[in-house]
Parts: C-alpha cells; sequence; structure tokens
C-alpha cells in the first residue's frame, strides 16, 4: 500500500505577504529610531520633545528616504509574488501612518511643518524605487 509523503505545511501566500510588508516596515522603523537616538547623543538632533530646526530634519529626511527604499526593496524580496504591489501598498501603509503622524503632531511645536509632508509625499516614489530596484537585479540579464 502506497502512502503519500506528507509535506511541511507552507505558509499561505497572505501569511508571505503580511511578512513581507512588516519586515520592510520593521526594518526602517528600527533603523529610524537607531540613527535618531545617534543623532541625539551627539547633539546633532535637540532633545526630545524639543523644537528641531531645518537642518537636522533636512538630515533625518534623506536618511529616512534611504531607509525607505532599503525597506521597500526588502518588501519586494520577500513578497511571494507581484513585488512591486506590496511594495507600494506598503507605501500607502507608509502615507496614513504619516498623515497619522503629522496630525498628531501638528500644533506640538517640535519643528517646521514641510517635515511631516515631506514624509508623506515622499512614501509611495521611495517604496516604487525599492520595487523597482529589486525588480531590476532580479530579472535575467539581456
Amino acid at each position: 500500500m502506497a502512502t503519500t509523503p506528507i509535506l511541511p505545511a507552507q505558509p499561505s501566500r497572505f501569511g508571505r505577504s503580511v511578512w513581507a510588508i512588516f519586515a520592510g516596515f520593521l526594518f526602517v522603523v528600527i533603523l529610524s529610531i537607531a540613527t535618531d537616538a545617534v543623532f541625539h547623543k551627539l547633539n546633532v538632533f535637540p532633545p526630545l520633545g524639543e523644537y528641531t530646526t531645518d537642518k537636522p530634519l533636512a538630515l533625518a529626511t534623506f536618511y529616512r528616504m534611504i531607509y525607505g527604499v532599503m525597506g521597500s526593496y526588502i518588501t519586494a524580496r520577500l513578497a511571494p509574488n507581484r513585488p512591486m504591489f506590496h511594495a507600494l501598498l506598503g507605501g500607502f501603509i507608509g502615507i496614513l501612518l504619516g498623515i497619522l503622524g503629522a496630525a498628531v503632531t501638528w500644533n506640538k511645536n517640535l519643528g517646521p511643518h514641510w517635515y511631516p509632508i515631506a514624509l508623506v509625499l515622499l512614501a509611495l516614489p521611495q517604496s516604487w524605487l525599492g520595487a523597482k530596484l529589486f525588480l531590476r537585479r532580479a530579472s535575467p540579464a539581456s
């Protein structure tokens, strides 16, 4: 009598999709918080809760963009299918979180208003670029 081999359970595509988006998000959050902490310690940024001027926020915008591209690359790489879709979905989630962050901090006088607006506006372009870099690298050479 032939027996059917028992194969290990494969994670669902939905579960892998959620993991891909979460992993990219986690990467960005951890690196952003760690970099912020280093710059606070080095007095590049003022103490938490104090007003931050344009120059440090421009620096933060720059490295958050780099991390966003890298996080989207990770999301695209881990996606079970449709890497661009997954990266852009992560970008839309970033937009929603950015809008929420801007709304919560808008009247707290923590810095100029261009900064939270920039984070919202850059979420999709950096997500697209991260996925595009993955797709270019993943495609066979012509």
